[in-house]
């Protein structure tokens, strides 16, 4: 969640959407024009590398006889096939790498006497670029194993319920400058008491720079991040640490123009915040990034460079990151948009060791929104059987059960049957203790079975869901605990998460 008061490329990008062209022949008359259409499609037409040699992959698909595919410069790019058929193929495009400090340019050509031609434009920009901030893999080491041998999805077997540190190590201005106190060992074992075992931390980076121009943070904001996973580990608990909302320097810049600066930035953050918690074992996960707003596939093929540089730079530091679980975030973390864009996921030197990670808040009316609006109203009351007689305006009127149970279907079937977890990183819905009376007794009790339904139909689905509590406990607020003493506040959510868990 974003609360304001609150990736150097070394593999490629696919972009825009598919890129159709349609061939059909002069024939005599239409029904025969009709019968004798052709397609030869490809699903994007640009490839955009960066210096370190990697691969793309770009399906192709035709319902003609024969068809071939040609690079204009086969020097340093190659292709896994060159002639295909009727049918869908998977065409694998390998760029060496250019040591060169100058872009270099490729066409693919795809050909079939049946239809026009099509031509995917491809680029690799220069090694120059590697140099906009040092690089911080100073001293990486020998890969090592020792507890790292669960697979991603051993792992997300491992973990039942997670709690967020919100508002705390992510905020604008130091830990405690959102309200929250600084992070304790006693919090952390108070959340293990009571039902969690996986924690995620929220963390900025960004406003801890020792030097904006080289990028470098902090020591003491590395060491003190170090310490608050260590109060996890301690507890045997899974602990989650990411790049958060961080001034939005990555998230509200997922774009062409600021694709080369924030890949920098972020292989700069990710080699120093790896080698600093290498030492960890498979319970420390990383994480990408938070909420990284993408609305289509341009947008979704830059923030693939963010992520792949981020993998690729823990990868780098070698120790136990070598093996490491890794998280990437799908667009917007939005369940239909990450549907419907994250089509490839980043390519990673670890095999099985991939998590995608999407947030739910829906429907928001219900779980977030503080005040009426133009496009809908606040909803007070979710579920079939938990709708107001009287204040019927507040019932919920869409996203409710038959909702939820479809979006994270999707994600069941889009990765985790492919042995890719889902991690719901973020999920809750806001207290209204304004209300009063009747209404705000039905008002808690729908919360708390939102709750219990999130978290069932999450594990039913194979999502492992984190509950976000920002220590607000006042109206309109998320906490389940009272961080000023360590004890629970909410025990009606609380309970409710863990009855969803049975």
């Amino acid at each position: 969640m974003k609360i304001i008061v609150k990736c150097y490329l070394y593999s490629a990008l696919l972009c825009l959407p598919f890129f159709s062209i349609w061939a059909c022949s002069s024939d005599k008359d239409a029904a025969d024009a009709k019968t004798a259409q052709k397609t030869l499609t490809v699903d994007t037409n640009k490839i955009d590398f960066v210096s370190k040699g990697n691969e793309a992959v770009i399906k192709v698909t035709a319902n003609v006889k024969t068809w071939t595919i040609t690079s204009s410069n086969t020097n340093w790019l190659q292709l896994s096939q060159s002639t295909g058929g009727t049918g869908s193929v998977m065409v694998k495009v390998i760029a060496s790498e250019n040591t060169t400090a100058e872009v270099r340019t490729a066409v693919l050509t795809l050909n079939s006497s049946e239809a026009p031609s099509v031509q995917i434009s491809v680029s690799q920009v220069g090694a120059a670029v590697v140099g906009l901030y040092p690089s911080y893999n100073t001293n990486p080491i020998a890969a090592d194993n020792s507890g790292m041998s669960s697979t991603a999805a051993q792992l997300g077997a491992k973990i039942k319920l997670g709690w967020n540190i919100g508002n705390t190590m992510e905020a604008t201005g130091g830990e405690t400058a959102w309200g929250n106190p600084k992070v304790t060992k006693a919090l952390i074992d108070a959340v293990k008491a009571n039902g969690f075992n996986a924690i995620r931390i929220p963390c900025s980076w960004n406003q801890y720079l020792e030097n904006s121009a080289t990028a470098k943070i902090k020591a003491d904001w590395l060491n003190r991040v170090k310490e608050v996973v260590q109060y996890c580990v301690d507890n045997d608990m899974y602990v989650l640490v990411n790049i958060h909302w961080d001034g939005g320097w990555l998230e509200n810049n997922i774009t062409e123009a600021k694709k080369v600066e924030n890949n920098a930035k972020q292989k700069a953050f990710w080699e120093q915040i790896a080698t600093q918690l290498r030492g960890f074992d498979e319970h420390l996960l990383f994480a990408s990034a938070n909420e990284p707003a993408v609305e289509d596939a341009t947008q979704m093929a830059v923030l693939t460079s963010y992520h792949q540089t981020f993998i690729n730079a823990v990868r780098s530091t070698g120790g136990k990151n070598a093996y490491r679980t890794l998280v990437v975030q799908g667009p917007s973390t939005d369940i239909e948009k990450t549907n419907k864009l994250m089509l490839t996921l980043p390519t990673d030197s670890a095999t099985s060791r991939m998590m995608v990670e999407v947030h739910y808040y829906s429907p928001w009316n219900f779980a977030g929104l503080t005040k009426d609006e133009t496009w809908g109203k606040m909803f007070y009351y979710w579920g079939a059987n938990y709708h107001s007689t009287t204040d019927t305006e507040r019932n919920a009127n869409w996203g409710e059960e038959t909702d939820l149970e479809k979006n994270f279907k999707l994600m069941k079937t889009q990765f985790v049957d492919k042995g890719i977890p889902v991690l719901l990183g973020e999920f809750g819905a806001i207290r209204r203790t304004t209300l009063t009376g009747d209404a705000l007794t039905l008002h808690l009790a729908s919360r708390a079975y939102y709750l219990k339904t999130v978290v069932q139909k999450a594990k039913a689905n194979g999502l492992l869901p984190f509950y976000w509590d920002e220590g607000s406990l006042g109206d309109k607020g998320f906490g389940i605990f009272d961080r000023s003493n360590n004890t629970v506040f909410d025990t009606q959510a609380l309970t409710a998460l863990k009855e969803g868990l049975q």
